[in-house]
């Protein structure tokens, strides 16, 4: 249902309506994202006539897509694991590439240096990560899986992946292919806009 078609002029109080006024709305009652972002199109054009359209419901609808998933991720794998959704990709990283200095851990996750330092000492607090002094640098450090780290992301991988399974079978083989594409094709322009990179 459109939210225009939401929105109702307030009723005629009752005895039972005023009892109940005070109490949250329902998720029900509320316009969902979706109807949402249509009636932020609507007044963005009449706001803005020569906005593009396309280019916005193309960034509203990524941006809630990937937040909804990430959400779903860190809430029923990582955090009843005892991690997070910052960890599990810091562990990625590292078992995918090997030993890495802080920087190219950053790089890597599109995390700030700031948060792989705050991370990082949390996860060398549980064993899952050590700091090594690097042998091209002795200021700077390596950042290395432990055992348990080896351990912790092959057992989070495979919840993860499960789920991620669960989330694409609603495209076909082709679509998610098609998706990657357009997706990857997309990440090419950062460097053309010159779009900014977390440092």
């Amino acid at each position: 249902m459109p939210l225009a078609d939401r929105i109702e002029p307030p009723a005629t109080p009752t005895a039972t309506s005023t009892a109940t006024s005070t109490a949250t709305p329902s998720a029900a009652a509320l316009p969902d994202y979706w109807s949402f972002v249509q009636a932020a199109q609507r007044r963005i054009s009449e706001e803005f006539p020569d906005a593009d359209l396309a280019a916005n419901r193309v960034f509203l609808s990524l941006n809630r897509s990937s937040s909804t998933a990430v959400y779903d991720f860190e809430s029923s794998i990582h955090r009843p694991a005892g991690g997070t959704w910052s960890s599990f990709r810091l562990l990625l990283a590292l078992w995918v590439a090997g030993p890495l200095n802080p920087h190219e851990a950053a790089r890597l996750t599109g995390m700030s240096r700031a948060a792989v330092s705050n991370l990082t000492g949390t996860l060398v607090g549980k064993d899952l990560l050590r700091r090594e002094a690097s042998a091209a640098d002795g200021r700077s450090v390596t950042l290395h899986l432990t055992e348990a780290g080896q351990e912790k992301i092959r057992t989070a991988f495979r919840a993860q992946n499960d789920r991620e399974s669960q989330w694409a079978e609603a495209l076909t083989e082709e679509e998610q292919h098609t998706l990657v594409t357009l997706l990857e094709k997309l990440m090419e322009q950062r460097e053309r806009i010159g779009a900014r990179a977390r440092k």
